[in-house]
């Protein structure tokens, strides 16, 4: 259900994508759908932080703590960045459509946001950044990356690595 929404709203968008355009992509019954999720903004979210989940999961695999946590960094936010230019249309689609949602997607984005900052306090060290610092920074990162795929860049995204590592690292140096 949740490749059928991204492979539904990616083209036309959350607002115009229906329910029977993602049961189509599932290929399954209104009824499976209904039985998984409340409406299409259920599954939105769902779809959201499943894909918000894969890409720290990638952020997470890229630290290596043998390395300076400058190096572990860059990598780090080359794997993330690298993530999210594989899937542009469901980047597009995630970042721009969850905040149609009104406050419930907002709610969603601000909980992804606040994991991502929460893992690089733990990464980084509370002596070394805050809680709030952290989800500026995330912020920033995710701004970056919206500008891009609103640019059509979004295959570009590795580009911005040094530009996000040095966010985080100014971010830390206080």
């Amino acid at each position: 259900l949740l490749e059928g929404m991204a492979h539904a709203v990616a083209p036309k968008g959350y607002a115009d994508t229906t329910i029977a355009d993602i049961v189509r992509e599932a290929s399954v019954s209104r009824r499976t759908f209904y039985e998984h999720f409340d409406g299409k903004a259920a599954c939105l979210i769902a779809l959201y932080e499943a894909a918000s989940r894969n890409a720290l999961k990638v952020l997470r695999e890229a630290i290596d703590p043998s390395h300076a946590w400058e190096e572990q960094l860059d990598r780090a936010i080359g794997a993330y960045l690298g993530c999210m230019a594989a899937e542009p249309a469901l980047m597009r689609t995630l970042l721009i459509e969850i905040l149609h949602l009104g406050p419930e997607g907002l709610a969603a984005r601000r909980a992804v946001n606040r994991e991502i900052a929460d893992y690089m306090v733990a990464v980084v060290g509370h002596e070394r950044v805050t809680p709030d610092m952290a989800m500026a920074v995330v912020g920033g990162i995710h701004e970056l990356v919206l500008q891009a795929i609103e640019d059509g860049k979004a295959d570009e995204l590795p580009q911005l690595t040094k530009t996000a590592a040095g966010l985080v690292k100014a971010g830390v140096r206080g």
